[in-house]
C-alpha cells in the first residue's frame, strides 16, 4: 500500500461518483408510479374532508339559528336557497342576519322534506324557528361533483344538528 502526500497524484483511476442516465430514468419512473397509484386515494380524501368541513359549517349554522330563536325569544326565518348555494337566517327586525355560502366544490342537492306540489323557481325555501316552539325537521342535502352527499339534519326533538354520509 502506497500512501500519498497532499499534492501527489494516485496512478489508480478514483471511483466515478454519479449516477447514470439509466438509474435517473428509472427512480424517475418508480416516483411517477407511485405519484400515479396514490393520487386517486388522496384526491378522494381530500374530496371527503372538503365535504366534510362543508356540512359541519351548516351544521353550525343551523344550530346558531335554533339558539339565536331561544336565548333572544325571536322568530327566525331559515331560507334555503339552492340557486345561489347559501343559507339565509334572519329575524324580522334585522337584528340577526348571517348568510352561509357553501364552499366549492360542495353544492345544495335538495331539501328534506321535499315540498308537495311546486318549488319556488329560485329553488328558495324556507322555515320558520319559533322560541319555545316546535323545531321544524331540516334536512340539507349536500354533495360533491364526485358523488359524494351528506344530509345535514336538524332533529325537531333535541334541536340539534347532524350528518349523516349517504353511501352512493
Amino acid at each position: 500500500m502506497r500512501i500519498l502526500s497532499a499534492g501527489a497524484i494516485s496512478s489508480r483511476h478514483p471511483r466515478q461518483r454519479g449516477v447514470t442516465l439509466l438509474e435517473m430514468l428509472l427512480a424517475v419512473g418508480l416516483v411517477a408510479l407511485l405519484a400515479g397509484l396514490t393520487y386517486p386515494s388522496v384526491n378522494a380524501g381530500l374530496d371527503t374532508l372538503r365535504l366534510r368541513s362543508a356540512s359541519d359549517q351548516v351544521m353550525g349554522f343551523l344550530s346558531s339559528a335554533v339558539d339565536r330563536a331561544d336565548r333572544r325569544q325571536q322568530v327566525v326565518e331559515v331560507q334555503i336557497l339552492m340557486a345561489e348555494n347559501a343559507l339565509l337566517a334572519r329575524t324580522a327586525d334585522q337584528s340577526f342576519v348571517r348568510r352561509l355560502e357553501v364552499p366549492d366544490p360542495a353544492h345544495i342537492v335538495s331539501v328534506v322534506p321535499p315540498l308537495a306540489g311546486s318549488i319556488a323557481p329560485n329553488g328558495a325555501r324556507r322555515f320558520l324557528l319559533y322560541p319555545g316552539g316546535a323545531i321544524p325537521s331540516i334536512g340539507v342535502e349536500i354533495a360533491t361533483p364526485t358523488g359524494r352527499r351528506r344530509v345535514i339534519y336538524l332533529d325537531p326533538i333535541t334541536g340539534t344538528a347532524r350528518a349523516e354520509a349517504l353511501t352512493p
